[in-house]
């Protein structure tokens, strides 16, 4: 099943799907049809392995995949991940620069 079929079902059901944790089935099988923007806070340079901050939105069919670590988490830092689901382009553009900046 896709992402976006998945979605929908959902909000036909009455369910909030803007932070909803996709099914783990769903997220391997399904494919981004379009990586709108991707940001990395990466200070250390690119050898770097740990974790760094970044932003990142993704469309699935009409649905807009925001996700990422806020850059106030600090490099090297697993705290301060964040998500959220939406079929509005502005807001996901918007959402995704503003944890990143």
């Amino acid at each position: 099943m896709k992402i976006s079929d998945w979605l929908d079902e959902k909000v036909a059901e009455n369910v909030d799907v803007s932070q909803i944790a996709l099914p783990t089935d769903i997220v391997f099988e399904d494919v981004a049809d379009e990586m709108v923007f991707f940001e990395e806070w990466n200070p250390c340079g690119i050898f770097c392995t740990k974790n760094h901050p970044y932003s990142k939105v993704e469309r699935f069919g009409h649905w807009y995949r925001c996700k990422g670590q806020d850059k106030q988490a600090g490099v090297h830092s697993s705290e301060m991940k964040w998500r959220l689901f939406t079929r509005n382009k502005d807001l996901a553009l918007q959402t995704a620069k503003s944890h990143i900046e």
